[in-house]
């Protein structure tokens, strides 16, 4: 084996890996390198490549996040409704959906270090733009964001890590593709750290084995939602059916690599994940890098979703969907087949996004009849994709019939809410008269204008939130007795301890950015003592 020596090394090329990168350079590092996995043609930047790029932060209103932004003009300014998203409100609804969970002083960085990393991530490069097609709607003339979360990057994930890419190059970041982590060199006698194995893969296809050694390592090679073993392992039966949405290449090496080699820490929910609804005519193994984020299925707030039975199975209008999707997604899995139907009439067909709902997106089943619809939903097309096809057509139209019962016997008591998909309008299933066992809470309006609309979804997953222990301020990775491992930290999906059951959209890129920036800055005060020592 081949040695080379580095100050840093970052293993894995997403986020939290070019964060990581970007800061230890800023904090003085002198050779710096990312490896990863993936080679440059096929799934560069991990998960990240594959988000919508959506960083949740505290703000202070419109005003606060103007001189950041790069998409928003002095007219459209004017007809914005958004109100401050304050430390408390980050705090509350990260509590709330992870049924108070979340690591406490993991929390508060999170919360508390979220704008500061945001005009950070500016000054780094990273062009952000207001999500006007995910996190808003045009009502009466004026755009209502709703559910805290505001801030996108331009061009999504893939711009996401284009921008990384070009800054970590002028930072003089070392970025080497098709490098597997498989082991880290450690002193047998403290444990401490001093660099990685890795096999390294050739233009012929074949591997060779490599020792990098280095002052400081960070590992931030993402979860297992890529291991179908590792899945049925920690979250359950079915779960190695899920769909990935991302990359392939997030395995879980790291986890068992850290575990194995200098006994880190697991914290974090390992039996959940980020889940959500997703296109089941995909490809079950990994992700597509033309198509990335089209492939969720989020408009069911505006309709309903039913299963395979034809039973509605979730409160579709429980939340905003941004504080849903990553949880309902895991209903899907429970639901016989591991998959449901979101189903729409006239009324909301409009308001269904484009990048996610177009013709040429997703394949739609349309009918002028309830049982119409349910008549197609029983039986397979000629390319067999609805093949996991609906097992009782009048139980829908049972289904549909007794929902709308109920959204009248609603309107009938509150004739003058109205429905308005900006805000929680009240407008539900329950009613003196009438009330579903499962309701929706919000958004309800009956299902009884043609033409009626139906896709086919299941469960994608995302990420895992089991991961590695770590200090909040430093990302140091703990061992077994909750001490800090010397030299190794790590940031991203591989740290655990953040999420539990759910968790609140945005948080995961934002969070990954925080504590790559705290890696970074740690591992490159860690070479500087040691350069020191050396002279």
């Amino acid at each position: 084996m081949t040695q080379q020596h580095w100050d840093v090394i970052v293993v894995g090329g997403g986020n939290a890996g070019y964060s990581s990168a970007i800061a230890a350079k800023q904090a003085g590092a002198g050779r710096v390198l990312l490896i990863e996995k993936s080679t440059e043609t096929s799934y560069p930047g991990g998960n990240s490549y594959f988000t919508a790029g959506a960083f949740r932060t505290v703000f202070g209103g419109l005003d606060d996040l103007l001189p950041i932004l790069h998409n928003v003009d002095t007219e459209t300014a004017k007809i914005i409704d958004m109100d401050p998203y304050t430390t408390q409100d980050f705090m509350n609804d990260l509590m709330r959906v992870t049924a108070g969970r979340a690591d406490p002083d993991l929390a508060n960085v999170l919360v508390n270090t979220s704008r500061e990393t945001i005009d950070w991530l500016d000054k780094v490069g990273i062009k952000f733009r207001l999500s006007f097609n995910r996190q808003a709607y045009k009502v009466e003339g004026r755009y209502k964001f709703w559910g805290g979360m505001v801030l996108s990057v331009v061009d999504g994930g893939k711009g996401l890590i284009q921008q990384y890419h070009e800054s970590a190059l002028r930072h003089d970041v070392t970025v080497q593709y098709g490098t597997s982590l498989t082991g880290l060199v450690t002193d047998p006698e403290s444990n401490r750290v001093q660099g990685v194995q890795v096999l390294l893969q050739q233009a012929d296809g074949s591997c060779i084995k490599k020792i990098l050694t280095s002052d400081a390592v960070i590992l931030t090679c993402g979860g297992f939602e890529a291991n179908p073993s590792m899945r049925a392992q920690y979250l359950g039966k079915n779960w190695d059916l899920a769909h990935v949405r991302g990359t392939p290449y997030n395995t879980g090496d790291g986890l068992v690599i850290a575990q194995r080699d200098v006994y880190a820490k697991t914290a974090g929910g390992y039996s959940s994940c980020h889940a959500t609804c997703w296109d089941a005519n995909t490809n079950p193994h990994k992700g597509d890098t033309i198509m990335t984020n089209q492939f969720t299925k989020s408009g069911y707030p505006l309709g309903i979703m039913v299963n395979r039975d034809g039973k509605r199975f979730v409160d579709e209008g429980m939340d905003f969907r941004n504080y849903t999707y990553a949880f309902f997604g895991k209903e899907i899995m429970n639901q016989p087949g591991s998959v449901a139907f979101q189903i729409w009439d006239a009324k909301t067909l409009s308001w269904l996004r484009e990048e996610e709902y177009a013709d040429d997106v997703v394949e739609k089943v349309v009918a002028n009849s309830i049982e119409e619809l349910a008549e197609k939903l029983a039986t397979p097309n000629q390319k067999g994709s609805w093949k996991a096809t609906l097992t009782s057509k009048q139980a829908l139209v049972d289904t549909i019939r007794e929902y709308n019962d109920a959204v009248v016997a609603h309107l009938d008591q509150h004739p003058n809410r109205k429905w308005d998909p900006a805000v929680k309008d009240g407008m539900s299933t329950q009613s003196e008269k009438k009330q579903l066992k499962l309701p929706k809470s919000n958004w309800a309006l009956t299902i009884d204008q043609a033409p009626f609309v139906a896709v086919k979804i299941t469960t994608g997953i995302t990420f895992t939130f089991g991961g590695l222990g770590v200090d909040p301020e430093t990302a140091a990775v703990l061992d077994t007795a909750s001490q800090p491992i010397g030299n190794l930290y790590a940031a991203g999906e591989i740290v655990g301890g953040a999420f539990y059951e759910n968790y609140p959209g945005g948080s995961g890129l934002m969070l990954g950015s925080i504590l790559g920036r705290k890696a970074g800055t740690s591992a490159a005060k860690i070479s500087a003592a040691q350069n020191e020592s050396r002279r």
